[in-house]
């Protein structure tokens, strides 16, 4: 009862929230819900459900109790059956889809070759591509890991960064490294590294080789040019898959076009390739990442509205392509032919 209540009754109070019109009792073992019919069934399925889960050897979070709801209501499966399926357990730990899009996303690695996982942050994309990553190295389904990431700063420029080539790239590859010690063993990670079983290297140097037999995964693609993102893909080899993170909405490249968002469009639909898009829905950071997530969605479709209509108002864009001009009956002006030359004066 402890675990489903969560601690201060956390748990219980986002059931209420969930089912607003409902009000949730416990006394003992025993949890009474008051409220409208419709409403009371809803809230039962979804507690007889967390209690399966708890069952399951699930450790419940706020995110479980919203994501189950969100899937019932939606008619798609049993949140039991969908969230408690764990990808690996590491020092008492276990790491699992927590959202229906995660576990869309986690299953799409499963049966595909290249997979692309694209969402705002806190949606879990580098974290499970991760774990899926060691999951499959302790299965012995691939011989190494390889983790890359552009060596590009988050809108600023830290100048000169002292040290050997390892201290110069750590700082941008440290976010692989945190996963990494939290999924495996601390002291094994270091030998793991010096015996190339675990491999992180910045995506500059990437060109000329083929990974066969590994799990690849290239996080922060957004900040990848298209040049970049072809050489990186034209890697594949034997045995290998890859996967490929990012936000299209974070990009901190100085000019040009993302390779993430270019080639979303250019192998859109092929065999073997698959895009996973995450939503706010599915971001299992502090709620208030989610709410943050939508707000700066909206702001940036507007700006594009505002700016779209600009564009119209000012005869820079129009369905037909012709100019202000030619919308108003004339063609455009012909240029004033210039006149003779003047002599120069000689000195």
């Amino acid at each position: 009862m402890v675990r489903l209540l969560g601690p201060q009754d956390r748990l219980l109070s986002t059931i209420e929230k969930s089912y607003p019109e409902v009000t949730v009792l416990v006394r003992g073992n025993h949890v009474t819900i008051e409220g409208p019919e419709a409403e009371v069934r809803a809230a039962e399925r979804l507690v007889q459900e967390l209690v399966a889960m708890v069952k399951n050897g699930v450790d419940l979070g706020e995110t479980d109790v919203t994501a189950g709801a969100r899937i019932l209501e939606r008619g798609e499966g049993s949140p039991a059956e969908v969230l408690s399926q764990a990808i690996l357990t590491s020092r008492g730990k276990s790491i699992r889809p927590k959202t229906l899009g995660q576990k869309a996303y986690v299953d799409a690695i499963d049966h595909n070759t290249i997979v692309f996982g694209i969402g705002p942050a806190g949606t879990g994309k580098t974290y499970l591509a991760m774990a899926k990553a060691v999951q499959a190295l302790q299965r012995k389904e691939v011989e190494r890991i390889i983790l890359s990431r552009p060596a590009i700063e988050a809108g600023e420029r830290l100048g000169f960064l002292p040290g050997t080539l390892n201290d110069k790239i750590d700082p941008y590859l440290r976010p692989l490294y945190d996963a990494l010690n939290e999924m495996m063993d601390p002291e094994l990670v270091p030998k793991l590294l010096a015996a190339g079983t675990v491999e992180v290297a910045p995506l500059a140097y990437m060109r000329g080789r083929t990974l066969n037999n590994a799990f690849v995964v290239l996080d922060e693609a957004q900040n990848t040019t298209p040049e970049q993102m072809k050489m990186f893909l034209t890697r594949l080899g034997f045995g290998t898959r890859m996967v490929v993170t990012g936000d299209i909405t974070q990009v901190d490249l100085p000019i040009g076009a993302s390779g993430l968002q270019v080639v979303s469009k250019i192998l859109n639909e092929m065999d073997d390739i698959h895009f996973a898009r995450l939503t706010s829905e599915d971001v299992v950071r502090h709620s208030l990442v989610g709410k943050i997530v939508d707000r700066y969605t909206a702001y940036d479709a507007q700006q594009q509205a505002r700016r779209y209509q600009r564009e119209q108002s000012q005869g820079d864009v129009n369905p037909d392509g012709a100019n202000r001009a030619e919308r108003r009956g004339h063609g455009p002006q012909d240029r004033k032919q210039p006149g003779p030359e003047k002599p120069r004066r000689r000195r």
